[in-house]
């Protein structure tokens, strides 16, 4: 029992021994100091019967503070009888009630030491310091909420905020008049849910069981903290990184030390049988924030590893539905807040992005090694893969790393469409000082079969091949820009593509940009293709601006138009023509109608041309003659003469490739009468 509390229980006694002369004994003290609170503005009052066996203590405060344990309450009453045990002891047994709640609190003190208890129906904190063993106080909880902890977290954790769950277990907290403080015990953790101001950590349903020990020694020595626990079940989120508990223990070991607010970290042991299991040591400054990290990481299958712990990270890169399989080793070192090196190891390893089949690469193999220091040699392999659909061959990667980069050590023929992808060189670089993710690369296509092309993005069937040189690609914050251009073989002329770039090219919604040059194409072998009917001539001119979002045309500014050669006659067939009329609708007409038509096969023509401005889904058209809302398509030559003029430059776009679409699937029949 200490000083302080000798010298209450005399004030007590001493009031109670003048209990034959007076019924009621009252005081009020201005600050009360206890060895764990502060009371201000305390009103005591005791009443005992002359002649009774007990009295009733009733204790009013306007505020009571206990820092060390995070109290701070206000219009405290406390109302008990009053009782004595044997010849020296008291004891006092009753409802406490503070901002319109009741709580039971009883405390008793004799010979044997200092025992107290506070709760409710359903929640217990039981408290006892022996007097033979005066420095260490034992505390029992049973069901305990965890809010009744949220003044204590505010004192280490201003921004949290606890919102449910329960503790159960016994602490032992030993307060020696020469040595540490040493905190020790286990808790059950049951539901626990918490969520800081900004929303950036929040947990939910969190269930554990915890040993610890945790010893605070004054400066210069260090405090010393030991925990090992086994989680089961709940979820949190730290920033971006989501885990999701299995109902399957997880083992969790934390050997750290404390100076003026930093954190050693010399062990940390995550255990989650077959899935993950991670040990490594950690440094924080007295932000948190990170200074060092040396992490070895295994998983024997890398399956459930998605859900369980990598959902908010691909989320984030767009890529949440990714499927892995296969088993991975590797090792992580962050110095000074920055990555240092790391090992990627691999094993046997599928990665499957099966949404619209963006990326998949089975059997990858190898070491992927970094350092920002020393050189060092790795190289990673695959079996095969697919990119949007198309299927490419095996690879090995040889790879060295220095100067904070990894670099291919030579070029990479990658085997797609009966040709080869070619990777003349290629450097990444992780994230680095305040900076993200970056890759420079060289990239050249050699004679890729433009039919399979179209085959596997179900196009129509076109012929030709696709050869180019892109000399430089840089990729960072998620936009891929392309120096240089492609050039595609095709319809016995050339389409050429320029200024190409993609936002988010494996994330949500992808964005591709480009400018088209289209020279010389045949235009009889164009529309046969789309079985559109057959119009001779060449073809040439631009598709610039062109943007698509999520593979879907959204904006372009596109002009088209025949390039007369001599010797080349130029004829547009009955079926090409109705096939015009069927796409515009109402807003295009020819100037032979009805049974007229019928009359011909085919129509000679002298020009044709048409032009579209696509914005916000509308077509603004345009064609050989603008004037107003008309335009001309297709100049007449010879007899019957034939042109087909529009009579609505604004074009519903959707309505517009939906009509397109069906007369090229032949979906729509030209009639005639």
């Amino acid at each position: 029992m200490t000083h302080r509390t000798r010298l209450l229980a005399l004030l007590w006694m001493s009031a109670l021994a003048g209990t034959a002369q007076a019924r009621t004994l009252e005081a009020d003290v201005a600050k009360l100091r206890l060895p764990v609170a502060t009371l201000d503005t305390v009103h005591v009052q005791l009443e005992w019967p002359e002649g009774a066996t007990q009295g009733t203590l009733s204790l009013q405060a306007e505020r009571v503070q206990a820092a060390d344990l995070g109290i701070d309450a206000r219009h405290i009453a406390w109302t008990c009888p009053l009782q004595r045990i044997d010849t020296v002891g008291w004891a006092c047994d009753g409802t406490l009630r503070s901002a319109g709640k009741s709580f039971r609190l009883a405390i008793a003190f004799d010979e044997a030491g200092l025992r107290g208890t506070f709760g409710d129906k359903r929640s217990t904190i039981a408290m006892h310091r022996a007097t033979a063993t005066p420095d260490l106080t034992r505390i029992d909880l049973t069901r305990v909420p965890i809010v009744w902890a949220q003044s204590l977290l505010e004192q280490s954790w201003a921004d949290a905020r606890l919102q449910g769950g329960t503790l159960d277990g016994r602490v032992d907290v030993a307060a020696p008049s020469k040595g540490p403080l040493q905190i020790t015990g286990r808790l059950n953790a049951a539901g626990v849910k918490l969520e800081t101001t900004d929303a950036t950590i929040a947990s939910d349903k969190l269930a554990g069981t915890f040993d610890f020990d945790y010893r605070i020694y004054d400066a210069p020595h260090p405090s010393l903290l030991s925990l090992d626990g086994t989680l089961h079940g709940g979820e949190f989120l730290a920033g971006s990184v989501y885990v999701a508990l299995p109902a399957t223990p997880i083992r969790l070991s934390i050997r750290g030390e404390s100076r003026e607010g930093a954190w050693t970290l010399s062990r940390i042991d995550w255990a989650d049988d077959g899935a993950l299991h991670v040990a490594g040591s950690a440094a924080l400054d007295a932000e948190a924030n990170l200074r060092t990290l040396d992490l070895t990481i295994h998983s024997d299958d890398l399956a459930p590893v998605r859900d369980r712990y990598l959902t908010g990270l691909l989320g984030i890169a767009g890529v949440s539905d990714l499927a892995l399989t296969g088993s991975l080793d590797a090792q992580v070192r962050v110095d000074n807040g920055a990555l240092h090196a790391f090992d990627f190891v691999p094993h046997h390893v599928d990665i499957v992005e099966p949404t619209d089949q963006r990326f998949a690469f089975h059997g990858l193999d190898g070491t992927l090694r970094f350092s920002r220091t020393w050189p060092i040699e790795s190289a990673l392999q695959w079996h095969d893969g697919v990119l949007y659909g198309l299927k490419f061959g095996a690879a090995k990667l040889p790879m060295r790393s220095e100067g904070g980069a990894v670099s291919l050590t030579q070029a990479v023929s990658v085997p797609l469409l009966g040709g080869a992808l070619r990777f003349d060189n290629m450097t990444l670089r992780p994230p680095a000082d305040g900076k993200g993710a970056e890759a420079i690369f060289g990239l050249s296509v050699d004679k890729l079969d433009i039919s399979q092309l179209a085959t596997a993005l179900d196009w129509p069937v076109f012929r030709g091949q696709l050869t180019g040189h892109l000399p430089r690609a840089h990729y960072a914050n998620e936009k891929l820009d392309f120096e240089g251009g492609l050039s595609m073989a095709m319809f016995d002329g050339r389409v050429d593509v320029s200024s190409l770039s993609m936002e988010r090219p494996f994330g949500v919604a992808p964005t591709l940009a480009a400018d088209l040059r289209i020279d010389d194409l045949d235009l009889l072998s164009l529309t046969e293709v789309f079985d559109f009917g057959s119009i001779t001539g060449r073809l040439d001119g631009t598709i610039d601006q062109l943007r698509l979002v999520d593979w879907s045309v959204t904006a372009f500014d596109a002009e088209l138009h025949t390039d007369p050669k001599p010797g080349l006659r130029q004829r547009i067939s009955q079926r090409a023509v109705q096939s015009i009329s069927s796409v515009g609708g109402n807003s295009l007409m020819t100037s032979i109608q009805g049974q007229l038509i019928g009359l011909f096969d085919d129509f000679g023509y002298k020009r044709l041309a048409i032009g579209c401005h696509l914005v916000n889904e509308v077509c603004d058209m345009r064609g050989l003659h603008s004037g107003g809302d008309t335009f001309t398509i297709v100049e007449g030559a010879g007899l019957p003469r034939l042109t087909v003029i529009g009579h609505n430059r604004l074009v519903d776009w959707p309505t517009f490739v939906e009509r397109l679409s069906a007369v090229g699937s032949g979906e729509v029949s030209p009639v005639v009468e």
